[in-house]
């Protein structure tokens, strides 16, 4: 089955990432990063999943300056919304809920896990309209 032009790759996802915790980098920079160990050659791939990634508009490149510099131009939020979006179209027939009931029911949740859940929902009953803009 092909992928949907939208879908991100673990590759995609580890150089998207890196982008989020540091900020804009050029292609060396999150070459080092991504593959430490690997030859000088991973330079192209690093290039490639950038390039990929820019075609699908979840990065932009400065070309002002050389070496270019890309940066993240989607949020973390949003890619984490569309996944769980997906992963519940795809177990669930779309509902949230069975999906989050079960990651709640089967992962261990500490005391404040659970606090910041529970605040979470007591925010959202107390005002509906703020969790279309949860990130």
């Amino acid at each position: 089955m092909p992928r949907k032009p939208q879908d991100i790759p673990d590759a995609e996802l580890a150089v998207l990432q890196q982008l989020w915790e540091r900020g804009a980098c050029t292609v060396r920079q999150l070459t080092e990063v991504l593959y430490p160990t690997g030859p000088g050659s991973q330079n192209a791939t690093v290039q490639k999943l950038l390039d990929r990634l820019e075609a699908k508009q979840y990065v932009s490149r400065n070309r002002d300056s050389w070496p270019y510099l890309f940066q993240a131009t989607v949020q973390r939020g949003d890619v984490i919304r569309k996944s769980l979006q997906a992963t519940a179209d795809k177990l669930c027939s779309g509902a949230l809920a069975p999906l989050l009931t079960h990651l709640v029911r089967t992962e261990s949740l500490s005391v404040a896990d659970r606090e910041s859940l529970r605040d979470l929902l007591q925010e959202l009953d107390q005002n509906p309209e703020s969790g279309a803009n949860l990130n």
